[in-house]
């Protein structure tokens, strides 16, 4: 660029984040994950979003995090029910520190929500929507009551976005066709 211009090319912070959370190799316990790849492969959204496939990154996803105006977060969630209850915890009900961990990798996330806390990086909003999983045992595929209910949380997610005024646009259905 010669001297004296200036760089016009805006690059967009995204300012949500959304992240699926779960280890796929639990059955049930990677039901965070499954779902935000659903939601990638029905919906778009702006720039200003990033989704994140979290896996179980634990301190890792401090980047996605901090500084952000709100947090998304889908995962598997113990709130002591029947299988495939699903829950939301929106700021402070998510607590600091979890003495039992309210999710199966959530030591991880409270370590980075306690980090960002003290570094005064917390987003504004944070709400993380909980479905109470059948099984953890090691495997590859989640339980029927799991894959009946990840299209539900995909809803779950949208909708919680677009109370955000996130625009999600549903792909072509001619696209998701084999």
């Amino acid at each position: 660029m010669p001297s004296g211009q200036k760089n016009t090319m805006n690059i967009i912070q995204p300012t949500i984040t959304v992240i699926g959370l779960g280890n796929i190799l639990m059955r049930d316990e990677g039901i965070g994950v499954h779902t935000i790849n659903r939601f990638l492969e029905r919906y778009s959204v702006p720039e200003t979003v990033e989704v994140v496939d979290g896996g179980t990154c634990g301190l890792d996803l401090m980047p996605v995090i901090e500084g952000r105006k709100k947090v998304l977060i889908v995962d598997a969630v113990n709130f002591d029910r029947e299988p495939g209850y699903i829950g939301q915890l929106v700021n402070d009900e998510i607590p600091a520190r979890f003495s039992e961990k309210a999710s199966l990798h959530h030591l991880g996330l409270m370590d980075v929500l306690s980090i960002v806390r003290l570094a005064d990086t917390l987003p504004e909003e944070i709400c993380i929507i909980g479905i109470q999983p059948k099984t953890i045992e090691l495997g590859l595929d989640m339980t029927r009551e799991m894959c009946d209910k990840v299209d539900t949380l995909v809803e779950k997610a949208v909708s919680k976005l677009r109370e955000w005024n996130v625009r999600c646009v549903l792909q072509s259905l001619q696209r998701l066709s084999p």
